[in-house]
């Protein structure tokens, strides 16, 4: 089957058809490991609703820094005057299907009728509970701002969404979001697919924002794996002020160690990248995998602890919390 959504030269990391980790394992998992997971995995039981922030009127500008969490892995950063959102998903569902699919456990903090302006929207990579299609074309409609998303995206993007305009880019190339603002896309130890078929045919990825008040990484989805890219991230991009890290959907280890970190590897990377603040995202809203759903947080807060540095502070943030720095450097 070729490749339908993207067609480009072959570099280390595309073969002319798929992207891939040069010089790693793949990522792929077999039906039969799927199945392994499905009936012999011990899933906890989640509660139908958990606790969080709702009802959030933001600002419409700020000029320091703001990073609100809506939920799972959907932030609203406003620095420098623009707003940005991160993986927006605002759908009940994150799935191709509407009653069938993992659930939202708490509603999106900020309603979409409540955001102020959007400037730009980055999408990190494919997977259901990152790119929801439904709230981008809603963004579109509304607030047309720019869509960035890594090589391929922008074929998947406009299947569903076909008057969407979407930017791609290969890792480590630059976007330009305003006279202060410069998005990088950088590489994510994960894979892609939206569909039977078209696995990693799109390329995946985080972003990297440098801003008048401090830069952000935002890693998307990640595992830690040899940890090669989070050194080349700082020495290419430079260390982050904050580095928003995935800390849920880990367990069980054999099946996911290879696509999603658990919150002691996002201390590790925290760590390996310079981060002064950890922010902990893609938990407590939609259930992906077997961890108990407040385990993330307690996690993060042990290996902290055995981390004991006096240079990174972590938070798990639940939607609605809101981590900021007011006044830039």
């Amino acid at each position: 089957m070729p490749n339908r959504y993207y067609a480009g030269p072959v570099t280390d990391h595309f073969d002319g058809k798929r992207f891939y980790h040069a010089g790693l394992p793949s990522t792929d998992k077999s039906l039969i490991d799927l199945l392994r997971w499905q009936f012999f995995g011990k899933r906890s039981p989640w509660p139908k609703t958990i606790p969080a922030h709702s009802g959030i009127r933001p600002d419409l500008r700020v000029d320091g820094l703001r990073i609100t969490a809506i939920g799972h892995a959907s932030l609203l950063i406003q620095v420098a005057g623009i707003n940005i959102l991160v993986d927006p998903v605002w759908s009940e569902r994150t799935s191709p299907f509407r009653r069938i699919g993992p659930v939202r456990r708490n509603p999106p903090a900020v309603a979409l009728e409540d955001l102020p302006p959007i400037h730009a929207v980055l999408v990190t990579h494919n997977h259901y509970d990152h790119m929801d299609t439904a709230t981008i074309s809603a963004l579109w409609q509304t607030h047309k701002p720019m869509v960035i998303s890594p090589l391929g995206n922008d074929a998947v993007i406009r299947k569903d969404a076909p008057g969407v305009q979407v930017q791609t880019g290969d890792w480590w190339q630059s976007f330009t979001l305003s006279d202060q603002v410069r998005a990088t896309i950088v590489p994510a130890y994960h894979w892609s697919a939206r569909s039977l078929g078209d696995r990693r045919f799109a390329l995946w990825g985080g972003f990297v924002l440098d801003t008048p008040a401090g830069r952000i990484y935002c890693a998307g989805d990640t595992a830690w794996r040899d940890g090669k890219i989070f050194s080349e991230i700082r020495n290419r991009c430079g260390e982050p002020l904050v580095a928003v890290l995935p800390i849920g959907a880990y367990d069980p280890r054999w099946f996911m160690n290879t696509q999603h970190t658990n919150p002691a590897e996002a201390v590790q990377i925290a760590t390996t990248i310079g981060a002064q603040h950890l922010l902990g995202v893609h938990w407590a809203t939609f259930q992906l995998t077997d961890e108990p759903w407040d385990e993330p947080a307690k996690l993060l807060d042990a290996a902290m602890g055995e981390r004991k540095s006096a240079s990174l502070t972590a938070q798990a943030l639940r939607p609605g919390d809101i981590w900021q720095k007011l006044t830039p450097d």
